[in-house]
């Protein structure tokens, strides 16, 4: 039985509320009460319902679709621990929006990633729990501690349950290839495929189309895991899979921490070959989404439960990377 005192306070804002739950029942812990409300204009109130001086408290909020709403609202909920008197505030943000805009790759553009940092610090968190940022570098931009854990520890472990034969594990661009190698190691074992590697050369036609062009390594005859941090409008997975299958693939698979789906995503995966798209619940499905039957979702709601817990109790988050795959904590 896990024991938790008191002290232990989470949250839950309005983009994720069945993770937010998820983990509580991981964690054999109640939801804190909070009452959210929106004034006719469109502001956001919020009244804390539980008691939370002296204590340490977790948020869990997503900046997903609407962003902006999302992101205000967390502001919110930092800013309201904060002048509550809670010990300590951590922002758990299963998915980091504005997480691709973190750099000036021309001139007069913002760099919105270290903004958000910066706003969310500023609001009142002592320390921040992200899974799978777009580039691990973001970590940097905070000024506070940054625990970053990674969805390939729940989604490698699906796959690998799979044991699938003749694999081939595919990087969709030159960025991706040491996600893929570690999905590979991680896959690894007896009875298991560790897989070959191949990688997609593409090329970027427009913000939202991406032309794949060559393929570095085999897939002919073999099952194929393409794996990803997110799929937003599904341009670059789409274009790598529909290459893949022309160079005589089998089974396609694809795995992806965050499933955005956005724009034309759904119907580019629709007309894709694929067998089948695996995901985790740091975001939500729509409605939409939850009617694509080749999607499956994994949830994180175990590993943000256990990273919680060790943060609680200042333990080692690092030692959880090792100890996933070994299903040391799944059961609760």
């Amino acid at each position: 039985m896990m024991f938790l005192n008191d002290n232990l306070k989470i949250f839950s804002g309005s983009s994720n509320p069945e993770l937010a739950g998820a983990v509580c029942k991981y964690l054999r812990l109640p939801l804190g009460g909070a009452k959210i409300e929106q004034f006719p204009d469109g502001e956001k109130a919020l009244k804390l319902e539980d008691d939370v001086r002296g204590r340490d408290c977790f948020v869990l909020q997503s900046t997903c679709k609407p962003v902006d709403e999302h992101l205000m609202e967390l502001l919110i909920y930092l800013d309201c621990l904060r002048r509550a008197s809670a010990q300590r505030i951590t922002a758990v943000i299963p998915y980091f929006g504005y997480a691709r805009q973190d750099r000036k790759d021309e001139g007069r553009v913002p760099i919105t990633a270290k903004l958000v940092a910066n706003i969310i610090t500023a609001a009142g968190a002592d320390r921040v729990l992200t899974i799978d940022l777009h580039a691990a570098q973001l970590q940097g931009f905070f000024d506070i501690p940054v625990d970053h854990l990674t969805g390939e520890l729940v989604l490698s472990d699906y796959f690998r349950g799979k044991k699938l034969s003749n694999l081939t594990v595919v990087s969709p661009d030159v960025g991706n290839i040491k996600m893929a190698s570690r999905y590979a190691a991680r896959m690894a074992g007896p009875g298991h495929f560790s897989g070959d590697l191949a990688i997609i050369h593409k090329k970027r036609v427009s913000g939202s189309e991406v032309e794949a062009n060559e393929i570095i390594g085999e897939v002919d005859g073999r099952n194929v895991l393409m794996c990803d941090d997110i799929i937003a409008t599904a341009g670059t997975v789409c274009s790598a899979v529909n290459l893949i299958k022309q160079r005589g693939a089998a089974k396609i698979y694809i795995s992806a921490t965050h499933g955005i789906f956005a724009g034309e995503a759904l119907e580019r995966l629709a007309k894709a070959p694929v067998d089948e798209i695996v995901v985790t619940d740091t975001v939500p499905l729509t409605k939409e989404a939850k009617k694509v039957k080749n999607i499956k979702v994994l949830s994180v709601a175990a590993m943000l439960g256990e990273a919680i817990k060790r943060t609680h109790r200042n333990e080692s988050i690092s030692s959880l990377f090792g100890e996933f795959n070994s299903r040391c904590f799944l059961s609760g």
